[in-house]
C-alpha cells in the first residue's frame, strides 16, 4: 500500500512537471514569436530611410536639373554672341586709350570692367526688350528663344530687361563717368525707339533706320564714349581724337552695317509674315549675303593696305597677314553656304561675328603704343 501510494505521488508529480515545462516552452515560444515580429517591426520601420533616399536624390537632380534648364534659358534670352562682342569691342577700344606701359595698372583694368559690366547690363536689356516685342515673330525666325518657345513667360521677360536696365543706371550712375553714362543712355534711347512698338517708333520696321541704330551704337557710341570714359574719367587726360579712334570707328562701321544686314537674312519668312520691310526682304537673300561679304572683304583689304604703311615691320607682318586670313576664312566659309536653307545662314551669321573686326589694326598695335609712349599711339 505503501509503494502504491508513493508510486501515485511520483506520478502526480510527474504529471505538474510535465504541465509546468509545458506551459514554459508555450510562453518561450510566444516570447520568440513577439521578439521576431518586434525585430521585423523594427527592420520594416528602419528601412523606411533608405527607401526614401532615392526619391531624396530624385528630388535634388530635380531641381539641378531646373536651376540648369533656367541659366540655358537664360543664356539663349541673352544673346551671347552680342555679349561676346560688346566686351570685346569694349577691351579692344580700352587699349586704344593705352600710352605707355604704366597705364597698364589696377585702374586700367577696374575702369574697363566697370565700363563692360555696365555695358553688359544695357546689352541684354535691349535684345530682351526686342524679344519682348517679337514674340509672334521669333516663333516662326527664332523659336529656340525662350519667350518664342515658353520657357519664360512676359512677366519674366518684362522682369527681366527692367531689373537689367535699372542695374545698368545704377552702376553708371554710381561710377560717376559722364561718357560712360551717356553711352548707357544714348544706347537706352536708341535700343528702345528700334524695339517698341509704339507710334513713331518700332524703327526696325524701317531697313534704313534700323541700320542706322546698330551703326550709331556699335560703330559711333561704343568707340568714342567708352574711349573717352577710359581717357578721361579713368586716366584723367583731356579728350583726343586720335587717328587711331577716327580708323576704328571707320573700321567698326563696315562691321556694323554688315550685322546690320545680315542678321535679317535667315529671318526673312517672318518678317514677310509682320510686315518688317528689311532688306533682305526688299532685295532678296542673295543679294543682301554676298554685299555682306564684300563689304567685310573691303574691310580687310583697307586694314591690310593701312597695316601696310606701319614703319615697324612686326607690326605690317600681324595686320596684314592676319587680316588675310581673316579675309580668306570668310571668303572659303562664304561659297560653302546654301542660301536655301536657313540654319546653314544663320551658322554663317555666327561665324561673321567671330571674324569681326574687334581686334583689328588697333588691338594688334597696343604693344607699339607702349613701347613707342612719346609717339603718337599707333603707328600704321
Amino acid at each position: 500500500k505503501g509503494a502504491l501510494l508513493e508510486g501515485s505521488t511520483s506520478t502526480a508529480r510527474a504529471k505538474v512537471e510535465g504541465c509546468s515545462l509545458l506551459r514554459f516552452q508555450r510562453g518561450r515560444s510566444r516570447h520568440r514569436r513577439s521578439h521576431t515580429k518586434s525585430l521585423y517591426v523594427n527592420a520594416t520601420s528602419g528601412s523606411q530611410p533608405l527607401e526614401s533616399e532615392p526619391g531624396a536624390y530624385g528630388g535634388s537632380k530635380g531641381v539641378l536639373d531646373s536651376v540648369k534648364n533656367a541659366v540655358d534659358a537664360f543664356y539663349r534670352f541673352s544673346r551671347p554672341h552680342t555679349v561676346v562682342g560688346t566686351a570685346l569691342s569694349i577691351v579692344s577700344v580700352s587699349l586704344l586709350s593705352v600710352e605707355k606701359l604704366a597705364d597698364i595698372s589696377p585702374l586700367f583694368f577696374t575702369g574697363m570692367l566697370e565700363a563692360v559690366a555696365a555695358a553688359l547690363m544695357m546689352n541684354i536689356y535691349i535684345v530682351g526688350l526686342n524679344q519682348l516685342t517679337d514674340i509672334e515673330i521669333d516663333k516662326v525666325n527664332k523659336p529656340y528663344l525662350p519667350l518664342a518657345s515658353g520657357e519664360f513667360s512676359v512677366g519674366t521677360g518684362v522682369l527681366i530687361v527692367t531689373s537689367f536696365s535699372i542695374m545698368s543706371f545704377w552702376l553708371g550712375w554710381v561710377i560717376k563717368s559722364w561718357p560712360l553714362f551717356w553711352a548707357l543712355s544714348i544706347s537706352f534711347v536708341l535700343g528702345t525707339a528700334y524695339s517698341i512698338n509704339l507710334p513713331l517708333l518700332r524703327w526696325k520696321r524701317f531697313a534704313f533706320v534700323a541700320a542706322l541704330c546698330i551703326l550709331a551704337v556699335r560703330a559711333v557710341i561704343v568707340q568714342i564714349c567708352f574711349y573717352l570714359h577710359m581717357q578721361m574719367h579713368v586716366f584723367g587726360r583731356s579728350a583726343i581724337f586720335s587717328r587711331p579712334l577716327i580708323f576704328a570707328t571707320a573700321f567698326m562701321s563696315f562691321f556694323s552695317v554688315v550685322i546690320a544686314l545680315f542678321k535679317d537674312i535667315p529671318d526673312m519668312e517672318g518678317d514677310k509674315i509682320f510686315g518688317i520691310r528689311s532688306f533682305t526682304v526688299q532685295l532678296g537673300q542673295k543679294r543682301v549675303f554676298w554685299t555682306c561679304i564684300a563689304l567685310l572683304e573691303i574691310a580687310y583689304g583697307i586694314a591690310m593696305f593701312i597695316g601696310a604703311a606701319s614703319p615697324y615691320m612686326w607690326s605690317k607682318g600681324i595686320t596684314v597677314i592676319g587680316h588675310a586670313m581673316l579675309a580668306l576664312l570668310l571668303w572659303n566659309r562664304a561659297k560653302s553656304v546654301d542660301l536655301t536653307s536657313k540654319t546653314a545662314i544663320a551658322s554663317c551669321y555666327m561665324f561673321v561675328w567671330k571674324v569681326r573686326p574687334t581686334t583689328s589694326p588697333p588691338f594688334f598695335s597696343v604693344s607699339s603704343a607702349c613701347l613707342h609712349s612719346d609717339a603718337e599711339l599707333f603707328h600704321f
